[in-house]
């Protein structure tokens, strides 16, 4: 076997994403219970696999060559192309034949959602953190299918810059439902997107709507999309549209709440926080999940070194990062339920700052995001 094939692969598991395209095509057409088949098979199957397959616990040589990762690059940007088909077909062919009934169009829609949400978004994630003006573009254009441009700014400028705390309105605090989380984020990030990037072109010299703010991009391939889903199915199109917009923002912040949920960065005073470390983000190594969601479970490496591509990753043991006990996917259905969300992941966030930070006694502070000007 030549080392083209064996790269290949080696990548061929994170393409599992494109199962969804024949589990979203004969949903759309057949309707009844095969509606369920495609958000049965990120929700359901994937949590049974990673309960079969166990932890991947290996790690790439982080310093492998970008012209080795050909493979694992080419399910990011053939995703976009392929999302953007088959989102538009699914609204057509549902707008025009109206052939589903309530039930059915709910079932299908969520699973729609699930996709652009968990893997649209998940991939726009990957791209937009790349250097190179086509890959963030194509992320640009995965989030615009949502309607939820705004993310790269508010991820990029300000979740990376002040995870884990106060500052940044995607960690979820100790004790927070996602009920109440969802709300607060939808509310605050926008804005703390705007601002960002306003301060940003301060610093060049430019006001705030110079042509460079991404704002208008953000907006132009929003309204393209808003547009596109009139023409292929008019006005019940575009409810489809808004639909399936709502639940992936639904399935980002609910990963976004996992990933952080009651971690925090030792304050140091003045203002200050430490530096971000990898027990600052809750590690998941789950294999299958993984593969699904390319990595994002690695979120403890993400977090510390955010330049690296997926494929390169690392995963901790328990000692250097605070593990989840089960992949992402079981582990956002179970954020649904506060009662078990918090059964579960309260002793673990008490266990990890004993662990972390044995010398802080009052915590207080921590949990209403406010500290005295003493470290």
């Amino acid at each position: 076997m030549t080392q083209l094939q064996n790269r290949m692969l080696d990548a061929l598991p994170f393409w599992m994403t494109l199962v969804n395209v024949p589990l979203a095509v004969i949903g759309t057409i057949w309707g009844g219970l095969w509606t369920l088949l495609l958000p049965a098979y990120g929700v359901m199957l994937v949590p049974v696999l990673d309960r079969l397959t166990g932890l991947n616990e290996d790690n790439a040589d982080p310093e492998t060559d970008e012209a080795d990762l050909f493979w694992y690059r080419a399910i990011t940007l053939i995703w976009v192309p392929v999302q953007f088909v088959l989102l538009f077909w699914i609204i057509g062919y549902v707008s025009l034949n109206r052939h589903l009934g309530w039930a059915e169009l709910l079932v299908l829609l969520y699973g729609v959602g699930i996709m652009t949400g968990a893997s649209g978004i998940v991939y726009a994630h990957e791209l937009m953190h790349q250097r190179n003006r086509l890959e963030r573009w194509l992320g640009d254009l995965l989030l615009a299918m949502v309607l939820y441009s705004h993310f790269r700014s508010e991820h990029l400028l300000v979740h990376h810059q002040h995870v884990a705390t106060p500052r940044d309105a995607v960690t979820a605090r100790y004790n927070e439902s996602f009920l109440r989380y969802f709300p607060r984020v939808l509310r605050h990030c926008p804005p703390s997107a705007w601002r960002a990037e306003a301060v940003l072109l301060k610093r060049r010299g430019a006001g705030t709507f110079d042509r460079r703010n991404p704002f208008w991009r953000y907006g132009a391939l929003q309204l393209g999309m808003l547009i596109m889903a009139v023409v292929v199915g008019g006005w019940y199109g575009l409810a489809l549209f808004l639909a399936q917009s709502l639940i992936a923002i639904w399935m980002l912040e609910l990963t976004n709440y996992v990933e952080h949920y009651g971690l925090t960065r030792k304050y140091l005073g003045r203002g200050k926080f430490e530096y971000v470390k990898p027990h600052h983000s809750w590690n998941a190594a789950h294999r299958v999940s993984n593969w699904l969601l390319i990595n994002l479970q690695r979120h403890s490496d993400h977090h510390y070194k955010p330049d690296r591509r997926y494929p390169l990753l690392q995963t901790y043991d328990e000692d250097e990062a605070p593990q989840l006990p089960y992949g992402y996917p079981l582990m956002t259905a179970m954020a649904m339920v506060p009662p078990l969300w918090r059964r579960v992941m309260n002793p673990k966030v008490r266990q990890w700052r004993r662990t972390y930070y044995p010398e802080i006694i009052d915590w207080a502070p921590y949990k209403a995001g406010r500290h005295d000007e003493t470290p």
